[in-house]
């Protein structure tokens, strides 16, 4: 069960909240769409609904069966659209972050920032912590590589996005970047999550490379449910049997977020193919299903690229 109260006061929220634990329900109070929205999860809630209409300060009652309730469609009609800079994501306009996989230098990621931008991108891309698979892989330039993030995006004028791997980075990396992503590696990485809550930035969060669908919104929820409604969601490639291609495109995925969520989607062809001919079709294929915008790996000089 979801509550919406519009401008209500202090006894009217702490009387709701009782009356849901008095019916033994799970409860959560936070800001959102600018109302006060408040959760009860378990039990059996339908035939309650009609007692919390009647309560002083409410404006609605909304009833959702699916695990994930903030981020479903049934909790709000409307598609969001998420703002980072002066990038927007869910509008009617593409959007496009582009950049290389792994920040080298500055002239390497200028030298990216004022092509991509001439090409049309809306949101540069750049790593600083790296996540991978080997340890002996590199790693990222780290703090160096935000500063450099940083003053690429205020010479070029591109809002900026980079990959958040660890909670106690989430303070410090919202000094420098527009947007925090969420990598595959993490997306069930709750204590990750709770924390980018907190932060009130605007979160990509990319699919897990084995995560369902619901797994993937569930993810979602524990960021709204923390206060953060401002998600954009990443489809990036499944794992499958398939050999040929790094990962699996699961456009599926885009027309069924589009019917169980208000949250915007974009989409990875550049890891969900790990093949660089494949991009350009895969991009035009993701947006003829519905995608919001794309996420592109670009790089000055691919041949001598760290990652």
């Amino acid at each position: 069960m979801i509550i919406i109260m519009n401008d209500p006061t202090t006894e009217q929220v702490d009387r709701i909240l009782d009356k849901l634990r008095q019916h033994e329900l799970e409860t959560n109070c936070l800001q959102s769409y600018g109302k006060t929205v408040i959760t009860g999860i378990g039990g059996s809630v339908a035939q309650d609904a009609g007692f919390y209409e009647r309560m002083p300060g409410v404006e609605k009652v909304i009833s959702i069966v699916t695990p994930f309730k903030l981020v479903s469609r049934e909790f709000r009609q409307e598609n969001t659209v998420v703002t980072a800079g002066s990038a927007r994501f869910g509008g009617h306009a593409l959007a496009v972050i582009a950049g290389p996989c792994a920040i080298e230098s500055y002239e390497q990621l200028h030298e990216t920032a004022v092509a991509v931008k001439q090409a049309g991108a809306c949101m540069l891309r750049g790593g600083a912590y790296k996540p991978r698979t080997s340890p002996y892989s590199f790693q990222g330039l780290e703090q160096e590589g935000l500063k450099i993030l940083k003053a690429v995006s205020s010479a070029v004028g591109l809002p900026v996005i980079s990959e958040v791997t660890d909670p106690r980075h989430v303070e410090l990396m919202s000094e420098y970047v527009d947007m925090l992503q969420i990598g595959t590696r993490n997306m069930q990485n709750f204590a990750l999550l709770k924390e980018v809550a907190k932060s009130k930035k605007p979160i990509l969060l990319k699919r897990g490379t084995s995560a369902t669908i619901e797994e993937w919104l569930m993810a979602a929820e524990y960021i709204m449910a923390g206060g953060n409604s401002n998600i954009v969601l990443c489809e990036r490639g499944i794992r499958t049997f398939e050999t040929y291609t790094r990962n699996t495109l699961d456009l599926n995925a885009v027309p069924m977020i589009k019917h169980l969520s208000h949250l915007p989607i974009i989409v990875d062809p550049s890891h969900g193919t790990g093949i660089w001919r494949l991009v350009a079709p895969m991009s035009k294929a993701s947006l003829g299903a519905g995608a919001d915008g794309l996420i592109i790996e670009v790089h000055p000089c691919p041949e001598d690229a760290v990652s």
